[in-house]
C-alpha cells in the first residue's frame, strides 16, 4: 500500500535550509514513509510529550518530524539531529528559545479594565532573550527572503528585536520555523498541502515550484463535484471559517474540467462576489490553482458585471450619496403627505406611518424591499413577504411607503440621480433585452447573503446553465440589506436536494467561535447549525473596559505585542476592527505614535501585504481572516446610529443587523481575539457576553 504523502507549511519552511546534497537524502527517507510510516526499531520512533501522534524518522544526521493515519502521511518538520552543527553553521536542532514557555496570551489579557499608565507589562520578560543562531546573508538567501528585509533581521539580535520588527506573516514564519524548534502540536493544526511527487519538494527548494495546493479535508471534498452534473444549481451553506470560498475556488476547476470533458474547449467562467478585497485575494488563489487555465476564467465583483452593462447599453450611473439621499427622502415625505389618498382616517394613518419611521428605514424599504426584489405594484408590496424586517406593515401603511416611493424616485430623477438598487434593477432590464447577452458556461457566486435579490437575477441570467450555477451563503454574516428567500430571487434558484452544510471551522479557534455564536444568538437571521467542530483550540476571546482613548491605545499595543510573541508571529498579523473610518484614522495614528506601526486603510485600499498593524471598518473585515483581532473604538458612543424617535421595533431590526456585523468581525480571528468597550457601557451592543465564555477579567462588571 502507497501512502499518500501531505506536507505543513512549517516542513517546507524548514527543507530550506538545507543544500540540495542534503534535500536530496532527506527526500529518500521520505519515500520509506510512503511505503510504511508505522514505528519500527531505531529507524522510526513516537515522539513523547506531545497531544497528538508525532513520529520521527532518522535521516543520517536528521530527523523527519511526521504524523499518519489512513492512507495518509503528514510531513511536519526536518530537523539536525542534536549538536550537529556548531560554530558558523546554519541550523541548530536544538535552541534557547521555549516557545511553550512564552507568555501565554491570556496574561495580557486578565488585566484589570481600566489599568493605569503605570501598568506593568507581563510581557517585560523574556525582551533579553537571545536568538539561538545569527541571521545572516546566507541564510535569509537560502529562506528566500527578499533583499528589503535583510537589514531590518540581520539587526535582530533577541526574540524582541524579531517580533517588533515589520515582517510580512509569510516571512516571519520561515524565519521562526528555521531558528526554533516548532510546537508540533501547533504545527498539526496548519492547513495541509498536497506534496504530490518528492521530485515537487526538490523543484520547490529550487525555486522552480512556487507552491503547493491546499489539501482540503473529506468534508469540503465531497462538495467540490457534488451535484455538478445535476438539474440545477448548488447551495453550500457554512458558518464562518468552515472553507465555502476555498470549496468555490475548487469548484471553479472542477467546472472547468467538466466543461472540457464535454466537448467546451474554451469553457468561460465567472467568479464573483461582492467586495473588490475578496475579488483580489480570490483571483491569487484562482492562479494558482488553475495555471494556465486561468485565462478561462473572469473574476469580477457583481457591480463591476452590473458597470460593463450599464456601460455598453444605457446612460452612465449617476449614484446619489448617502447624505443626498437622505435630504432628498426628506421633500419626499414633505411632498408625499400632501398627496395622500383615500379618506380622513386612511390619510392621517398613512401621515403617521410616514413620520413615525426614521428616513434611513424608509429608504432602506425602498430600496431592498422593492426596488431588490422587483416589486412592480402596490398589490404585489401589500401582499409580499418582507422577510428579515422586524417592523410589521398593514396594507394602509405599505400604501403610504409606495406612495413616498413614487415621490421619492421622481424628486431624484429631477436631479439625474438614482440609487444603488436603481441602477442594479436597470441593467437587468437591459440584459434581459439584448438580442446577444453575455453568458458564462458556469457562475460561482461566493457570499451571497449579501447580494440584492435583482443582483443575483443577473448573474442568474448571465450564466448559460441553470446546474453549472454554483453559490456559498451565510444568512447570518449578512450585514447589508435584509434578507429574503431564493424562490422571490429567480425560478430557477431552486435547491431541493442540492444544498449542502459545512460544520468543520478551520478559522477559528472553538473558544472564539462559540463565544461569538452566543454573542450573536438574538440577531441571527438563520437556524445555527448546532453541529460544529473545530480543528483549532486556544485562550477565550477577551472583554475589556477602558475609560479614554489613551487607555485604548495602550491597550491595543500591549496586546498585540503579547499575542505576536505568543503565537511567532510579525505585527503585520494584527487587525483593529472599528467602526468608522474618522475613528479608524484615530486609532492608527495612536498605536503609530506608541511605536506600533499601523496603518488605517478602506476597502479600496486594502492592502493585505503591507507592514503594521491593519485598522479597518466592520464592513471593510468581511470576508478576511487575521490570527489577531482587536474590535475597538466605540467610546464616543456614536454606534451604532439611531437617530432620536426611531420606533422600538426599528431599534430591534438596527439591533439585529448590528449585531451580525459585529459577529462577523468577532469571527476575523484566527487565534486570539480582544474587545475593548466604554467603562461606562455607552454602547448598547457591547453587553451581555456570557462569563463562561467570555474572558471578563477581573472587575469589568459586566
Amino acid at each position: 500500500m502507497n501512502f499518500e504523502i501531505i506536507h505543513k507549511p512549517t516542513f517546507t519552511n524548514q527543507l530550506l535550509v538545507f543544500p540540495k546534497e542534503q534535500v536530496v537524502q532527506i527526500l529518500e527517507k521520505i519515500e520509506v514513509l510512503r511505503n510504511d510510516p508505522k514505528p519500527h526499531g531505531k529507524l522510526k520512533k513516537k515522539l513523547h510529550g506531545y497531544k497528538g501522534d508525532v513520529y520521527r524518522l532518522r535521516s543520517g544526521d536528521y530527523r523527519i518530524i511526521y504524523t499518519y493515519g489512513d492512507g495518509w502521511v503528514v510531513l511536519m518538520g526536518v530537523d539536525a539531529r542534536k549538536d550537529v552543527y556548531k560554530g558558523d553553521k546554519l541550523f541548530a536542532q536544538t535552541t534557547e528559545i521555549d516557545i511553550n514557555a512564552l507568555p501565554d496570551v491570556e496574561a495580557i489579557l486578565t488585566i484589570k479594565p481600566s489599568y493605569t499608565k503605570d501598568f506593568s507589562s507581563p510581557t517585560a520578560t523574556n525582551t533579553e532573550t537571545l536568538l539561538p543562531i545569527s541571521l545572516t546573508e546566507e541564510l535569509l538567501k537560502r529562506l528566500r527572503i527578499p533583499t528589503e528585509y535583510w537589514t531590518n533581521l540581520i539587526a535582530c539580535k533577541t526574540l524582541d528585536d524579531l517580533t517588533a520588527i515589520n515582517l510580512p506573516s509569510k516571512w516571519c514564519d520561515i524565519v521562526f520555523d528555521c531558528i526554533a524548534e516548532p510546537n508540533f502540536d501547533r504545527v498539526l493544526n496548519q492547513p495541509s498541502y498536497v506534496t504530490g511527487s518528492t521530485d515537487d519538494l526538490l523543484r520547490f527548494t529550487e525555486g522552480e515550484l512556487l507552491g503547493f495546493l491546499l489539501k482540503m479535508n473529506p468534508e469540503q471534498e465531497k462538495f467540490v463535484n457534488w451535484a455538478i452534473n445535476a438539474s440545477g444549481p448548488t447551495l453550500l451553506k457554512g458558518g464562518p471559517g468552515t472553507g465555502k470560498s476555498t470549496v468555490a475556488l475548487y469548484r471553479v476547476r472542477a467546472l472547468l474540467a467538466t466543461l472540457q470533458a464535454n466537448g467546451v474547449k474554451k469553457p468561460k467562467i465567472l467568479f464573483t462576489t461582492y467586495t473588490n478585497a475578496l475579488i483580489g485575494f480570490s483571483q491569487q488563489l484562482l492562479e494558482s490553482l488553475l495555471g494556465e487555465d486561468i485565462k478561462y476564467v473572469e473574476v469580477k465583483t457583481a457591480d463591476a458585471i452590473i458597470a460593463s452593462i450599464i456601460n455598453q447599453n444605457g446612460k452612465k450611473a449617476n449614484i446619489a450619496s448617502g447624505d443626498v439621499l437622505r435630504k432628498i427622502m426628506k421633500k419626499a415625505i414633505a411632498s408625499a403627505i400632501e398627496s395622500l389618498e383615500g379618506n380622513l382616517l386612511q390619510r392621517q394613518a398613512q401621515e403617521q406611518t410616514l413620520k413615525r419611521l426614521s428616513i434611513d428605514y424608509l429608504i432602506d424599504e425602498i430600496s431592498t424591499v422593492i426596488t431588490a426584489r422587483e416589486i412592480n405594484t402596490l398589490e404585489a408590496y401589500q401582499t409580499t413577504s418582507r422577510t428579515g424586517r422586524e417592523i410589521s406593515l398593514n396594507k394602509t401603511q405599505r400604501q403610504a411607503i409606495w406612495h413616498l416611493r413614487e415621490n421619492f424616485y421622481q424628486l431624484l430623477a429631477e436631479q439625474g440621480l438614482e440609487t444603488w438598487h436603481q441602477l442594479r434593477s436597470r441593467a437587468l432590464e437591459i440584459l434581459r433585452d439584448m438580442d446577444a447577452p453575455p453568458l458564462y458556461d458556469g457562475v460561482v457566486i461566493d457570499e451571497a447573503q449579501d447580494l440584492d435579490p435583482n443582483t443575483l437575477r443577473i448573474l442568474t441570467q448571465i450564466c448559460a446553465s441553470p446546474n453549472r450555477l454554483f453559490i456559498t451563503a451565510d444568512a447570518n454574516q449578512s450585514i447589508y440589506g435584509s434578507s429574503f428567500r431564493w424562490s422571490d430571487v429567480h425560478q430557477d434558484l431552486k435547491f431541493v436536494g442540492r444544498t449542502g452544510v459545512l460544520r468543520v471551522n478551520h478559522r477559528t479557534t472553538r473558544e472564539i467561535n462559540e463565544a461569538a455564536i452566543a454573542y450573536l444568538t438574538n440577531g441571527a437571521l438563520d437556524d445555527l447549525e448546532k453541529q460544529r467542530e473545530y480543528v483549532h483550540s486556544g485562550p477565550s476571546p477577551a472583554v475589556r473596559a477602558v475609560n479614554n482613548a489613551a487607555d485604548e491605545a495602550e491597550l491595543l499595543t500591549q496586546f498585540c505585542q503579547a499575542a505576536t510573541r505568543e503565537y511567532r508571529l510579525g505585527i503585520s498579523s494584527c487587525a483593529v476592527i472599528v467602526p468608522t473610518e474618522n475613528v479608524g484614522i484615530k486609532i492608527a495614528g495612536q498605536l503609530s505614535y506608541l511605536g506600533l506601526e499601523a496603518h488605517f486603510m478602506n476597502s479600496k485600499e486594502l492592502d493585505l501585504n503591507k507592514q503594521g498593524v491593519k485598522v479597518i471598518t466592520l464592513k471593510a473585515a468581511k470576508g478576511l481572516e487575521f490570527p489577531i483581532v482587536a474590535i475597538a473604538g466605540f467610546l464616543d458612543g456614536s454606534y451604532p446610529i439611531i437617530a432620536k424617535g426611531t420606533p422600538d421595533e426599528e431599534i430591534t431590526e438596527i439591533l439585529a443587523r448590528e449585531r451580525r456585523t459585529l459577529f462577523v468581525a468577532m469571527t476575523r480571528a484566527m487565534r486570539a481575539l480582544l474587545v475593548i468597550i466604554p467603562a461606562d457601557n455607552s454602547c448598547i451592543l457591547l453587553d451581555n457576553f456570557d462569563s463562561q465564555l467570555w474572558n471578563l477579567g477581573n472587575e469589568t462588571g459586566l
